[in-house]
């Protein structure tokens, strides 16, 4: 396709780019997606067209916005950098899925599931080395053909999957929040996540006593009352849990009170949710907005193994949780939230999951899923990886990432227990300074 280029006020210099990939790498003539991803040039940096195509290339990390000069990226780029942000496929603008975007070709439950299965790390990085190859393939030295990658959170999951198999490729990754646990199955994960989030929990009810009496009241409206939200989807005691998400970044504590606060108002004043009580919930939970996050949740940690439904069974082992255990204790003991975590009822609830659910179901019991890591290969790895780890994590454990680190040869860790999971954008200055402080290897 045609480049759309222009220029925003911050003399960043802006080039929409867009890829037609194959779906399936192992049919590379077969069916295309398309793949999109955009090229921020800084001009202070590359006054000419030479100068531009002399820029190394900091490559794809996650799915964003247009960025400018300012946080992480105007980090980056002082450095001397132009930048490439990718809508991973199946989101933003690379071929989005939905239910209502679907290949008219998809009949059946299997056959979403089949095509839904091609839009995993693996195949996301695939797609990283087909458009490297396309932008940097012709560049007459073996070293101009190689970009540094950063992956924040899933994207540092990629990173790892992109060092396993096409290292080859790359200068150097940077890596946030993001050092993945290398097991076969999430159960591993959600273990150390769910003492995570009870941990946060404790820290909320403690910060805000009042609302133990506040949620346990929201449930037993919610439990009572059918309760539709403005999507169409279902508002029960089990979603409401799930605001606990947020109680992994900067501030997330705090929105969730707000939310507590404005809903208890809400049914002291009208005996029910205000639409825009409703609006704002609604707003929080992405689910609706970016399917695949729910679908394919579990299964970007599983290799060989099904994840049968693993958040859900792990959460069950902690009857604080339960609304049916809770309501039946004294009014002193709180409900707890859920965290980072997808459960089957969530089809039901979702208005834009429902059409989804049996795909859902077929995929978290498909046990035939391909190799994400090869611990031989980041054993021997000699690609410079610097890592900001977060002690208090609530979605990628402390604890796990510690065994990821060791097990990659090359790493290099930021820790600091003073940002959480968002410390990227919480403090760009603070932690870029830190990566690059850890990429030039300089030790006392």
């Amino acid at each position: 396709m045609d480049l759309e280029t222009y220029h925003n006020k911050e003399q960043i210099k802006v080039i929409e780019r867009f890829f037609d990939l194959p779906l399936d790498y192992n049919d590379p003539s077969g069916k295309k997606i398309r793949v999109f991803a955009r090229n921020l040039v800084p001009k202070n940096k590359a006054k000419t067209e030479e100068e531009e195509k002399d820029l190394p290339y900091w490559g794809p990390g996650f799915e964003v916005g247009l960025m400018g000069s300012s946080g992480f990226a105007g980090e980056i780029h002082e450095r001397g950098y132009q930048t490439l942000w990718l809508d991973p496929r199946g989101t933003g603008l690379s071929t989005p899925i939905s239910a209502d975007t679907l290949p008219s070709r998809l009949k059946s439950d299997q056959d979403i599931a089949e095509y839904l299965k091609h839009f995993r790390a693996d195949s996301i990085v695939k797609d990283c080395e087909s458009i490297r190859q396309i932008l940097l393939g012709d560049k007459p030295k073996e070293e101009d053909k190689k970009w540094t990658i950063m992956g924040q959170s899933f994207g540092g999951f990629c990173a790892i999957t992109y060092l396993s198999f096409h290292g080859q490729g790359l200068k150097e990754v940077f890596i946030t929040g993001g050092l993945a646990p290398l097991d076969d199955n999430p159960d591993p994960n959600y273990e150390w996540t769910v003492r995570k989030v009870i941990s946060r929990n404790k820290i909320y009810y403690s910060k805000y006593p009042q609302d133990i009496r506040r949620v346990r009241d929201i449930a037993s409206y919610l439990e009572g009352n059918t309760v539709v939200l403005p999507s169409g989807g279902h508002l029960t005691v089990r979603r409401f849990q799930q605001l606990g998400i947020d109680f992994g970044m900067s501030g997330g504590i705090d929105r969730v009170h707000q939310t507590v606060l404005r809903a208890t108002n809400d049914l002291e004043l009208f005996g029910q949710f205000s639409y825009k009580a409703l609006q704002n919930i609604e707003h929080s939970q992405s689910f609706d907005g970016n399917p695949i996050y729910a679908i394919l949740h579990e299964p970007l940690y599983c290799q060989g193994k099904a994840p049968r439904w693993s958040a859900d069974r792990i959460v069950q082992k902690n009857p604080q949780f339960s609304w049916a255990h809770v309501k039946k204790l004294t009014a002193d003991e709180p409900i707890y939230f859920t965290g980072e975590m997808i459960f089957p009822q969530m089809f039901d609830d979702y208005a834009n999951l429902r059409p989804l659910k049996g795909a859902a179901e077929l995929l978290a019991h498909d046990s035939s899923w391909g190799p994400l890591y090869d611990m031989q290969q980041l054993a021997v790895n000699e690609v410079k990886v610097s890592a900001a780890t977060y002690f208090e994590d609530m979605y990628v454990p402390f604890e796990l990432s510690q065994e990821t680190a060791a097990k990659i040869q090359n790493t290099e860790q930021y820790i600091t227990n003073q940002l959480f999971h968002s410390g990227i954008r919480e403090d760009p200055k603070d932690v870029m300074k830190h990566l690059f402080e850890l990429s030039r290897r300089e030790f006392a």
